[in-house]
């Protein structure tokens, strides 16, 4: 862009804030203990090319406290003065058109410090406000197409903190990944084309409970801590003690760690000068990479982010040589999360980063050094028991639990053949593609722009189309818009999808293991809504009635976790599963109006227990038709054995008369 232009639009940009202005937070150096999330922020903080830092912990455990805290301990940063996205004046790569465009003519450019700090991105934002938009004011009275900057031209070379990043829309995080991929935001809209730089700290917090990142954004981050809850005594009587005194005088409180955060200040400046020349021997390299392959993790960037944080620690200590110790540390925190392939992985990433760092320690032969990573974890070996086919006739009352399938070839090639029976299925297209079009909404993603009819569809309003439409009518300044020219938004809206394993954990299913083949199918399932980033439930019936062993969530290891320990044997309550289904998804659209629920019923069809003592014939027809009518898409897998002859009825043919549910035998 040329320095003609740049000038129209820097004046859409938003006002700087008031450097007086000071946002009251907890002191960095306050902070009781986890020293490994501020060690993870000061890394990124004197090398930003790490990657950011992805904390992790449940409510209440002081993520945002600390990230918070972070830009008052962070020295100041060089900008071009005047520039409203803070190019760094030393390097080409990291200047806008209008920087760039200035040096090369020879122009010396007026340089200025800001402080580094947290710039929010709450998850409600719109991609208008994330990338910048057109300048409202300035096309009104001027009939200019200028720019309104955005978050991410607000967040170059300072810290760009997403909470709950786990919830964050698909749309926004796909527009997201890109710019932290590239380095840039790219904006093509609305007449307008700017390029900047948007070289940013990416810091997200998030409670596993709530879900799990999307893999492409997790591998996102270069360094992942998880922070628990303090469990000595002692530590949390001290954090009791801190909040009170920095409530009841946050200044004076302010200044007994004054003395601290200047130190932290200090080193993180001083490693800044060093960074660029701390060195890593041939041997500590060599070695690094083995550990990296034998740990099985195939991205690139785990070995680039290593180095990076190692070389970072060391700077932070002052020192021009990166040694075996700031390796381990560097590893611990740039591995874990890339340790696990999808979020099942039975693997424990501390454990074996350490076993691989003591081995790199005292230099053990290659087989000593490996541990394969399918070891069995504790939980598993408590669950655990041989499976063997048991008489029909004492599996009325018996319980015992089975471990999915997932040694035997022959069970995995039936899996995989009903996996693959479904691929093609239009209910695997999961809820990224479930979506409507919408016009006066506000959620989603914008797509194009119609004229209103309802008036309740004007909270919605298309600038770019509006302004369009009176430009083409515009016969003299002012701009004046009439109603007849005033256009609103059409959006893409994603649907929420929830995806229910109904599971018959009865004694039938000990027989032949059918109960191992469908643990293995379920399993399929939650990875699949792990993809798709569905919400999942389970409900399992056996005994008396059913139990919704599983509510609808997106904590999918929950899922794997209750499908290892859940015990077979009992009565048949077929009715109750469907009952139970018919229940949770009455609570999901009561607060998902427009969603879409499916059933995977996995059973042999068999049912000996009624709900209240009526036919349990009539129920289970009842209970298909109301299923139907509730629109729950259905899909039942069979797990009869289909040689030999087998006396207990199956209602399976009855429920897929009502259901119209397709039937896959596996």
């Amino acid at each position: 862009m040329k320095t003609k232009e740049m000038s129209e639009y820097k004046m859409g940009h938003l006002t700087e804030r008031n450097k007086n202005e000071r946002k009251i937070v907890f002191p960095f150096t306050a902070i009781v203990e986890q020293e490994k999330a501020k060690l993870a922020l000061l890394c990124c903080a004197v090398d930003p090319t790490i990657g950011g830092v992805l904390l992790t912990g449940e409510k209440g455990t002081g993520k945002s406290t600390i990230v918070r805290a972070l830009s008052y301990v962070l020295p100041e940063v060089e900008v071009v003065a005047q520039c409203p996205f803070n190019c760094n004046p030393y390097h080409h790569l990291e200047m806008c058109d209008s920087c760039y465009g200035m040096t090369i003519e020879g122009q010396k450019l007026k340089i200025s410090s800001k402080r580094m700090r947290v710039v929010d991105l709450p998850l409600t934002v719109t991609v208008d406000r994330l990338v910048g938009t057109l300048n409202i004011k300035k096309a009104l009275t001027q009939g200019v197409r200028a720019l309104e900057l955005g978050i991410l031209a607000e967040a170059n070379r300072n810290i760009l903190y997403i909470d709950e990043v786990n919830l964050l829309d698909d749309y926004v995080a796909d527009v997201l990944l890109d710019a932290a991929a590239m380095g840039w935001n790219i904006i093509e809209r609305e007449g307008i084309s700017v390029k900047h730089p948007a070289r940013f700290i990416l810091v997200g917090s998030m409670n596993p409970e709530e879900g799990e990142l999307r893999p492409q954004l997790l591998d996102r981050f270069g360094l992942y801590v998880n922070i628990e809850a303090l469990e000595k005594f002692e530590e949390r009587i001290e954090v009791i003690r801190r909040v009170e005194k920095f409530h009841k005088n946050p200044d004076k409180f302010y200044l007994e760690y004054e003395r601290e955060e200047n130190t932290i200040r200090k080193a993180v400046t001083d490693a800044r000068k060093i960074i660029d020349t701390i060195i890593i021997n041939d041997e500590l390299l060599n070695s690094l990479i083995k550990s990296i392959m034998k740990l099985g993790i195939k991205t690139h960037r785990a070995e680039i982010v290593t180095v990076k944080t190692a070389k970072a620690i060391a700077a932070l200590d002052g020192r021009r040589d990166v040694t075996l110790e700031d390796i381990k540390k560097a590893m611990e925190l740039a591995l874990p999360h890339r340790l696990r392939t999808n979020p099942f992985d039975n693997i424990a990433p501390q454990e074996m980063i350490e076993k691989i760092t003591k081995d790199m320690e005292s230099n053990k032969n290659e087989e000593e050094k490996q541990e394969g990573r399918n070891e069995e974890t504790k939980a598993e070996r408590e669950v655990k028991k041989k499976p063997n086919d048991i008489d029909n006739n004492k599996m009325g009352e018996h319980e015992e639990t089975f471990e999915s399938a997932k040694t035997d070839i022959e069970i995995k090639k039936k899996i995989q053949r009903a996996h693959e029976n479904l691929s093609d299925d239009h209910m695997w297209r999961g809820s990224r593609s479930a979506r409507i079009t919408t016009v006066g909404s506000l959620q989603g993603h914008p797509v194009s722009y119609v004229p209103p009819n309802k008036k309740e569809q004007l909270r919605d309003i298309d600038i770019s189309g509006t302004l369009y439409a009176a430009i083409g009518n515009m016969k003299k300044l002012p701009l004046r818009i009439t109603d007849d020219e005033i256009r609103v938004k059409v959006r893409k809206q994603q649907l929420p999808k929830l995806t229910l394993i109904i599971l018959d954990s009865s004694g039938s299913m000990g027989l032949q293991r059918r109960i191992s083949v469908a643990k293995g199918l379920a399993e399929k399932f939650v990875e699949k809504a792990y993809v798709k980033r569905d919400y999942i439930g389970m409900i399992a019936f056996r005994g008396k009635k059913a139990n919704v062993t599983v509510p609808p969530t997106r904590d999918y290891c929950r899922v794997i976790d209750a499908l290892k320990t859940l015990p077979t044997g009992g009565r048949t309550p077929l009715a109750s599963g469907f009952q139970s289904l018919l229940s949770i998804t009455k609570k999901f659209r009561n607060k998902n109006r427009k969603s879409i629920v499916e059933a995977l019923l996995i059973t042999d069809g068999k049912a000996n227990t009624s709900l209240q003592n009526k036919s349990i014939k009539k129920e289970i027809e009842e209970l298909s038709q109301t299923i139907n009518k509730e629109k729950i898409k259905m899909t039942i897998f069979d797990t009869r054995n289909k040689k030999g002859i087998d006396p207990a009825p199956s209602y399976l043919e009855l429920i897929t008369q009502h259901t119209r549910a397709e039937i896959i035998r596996i």
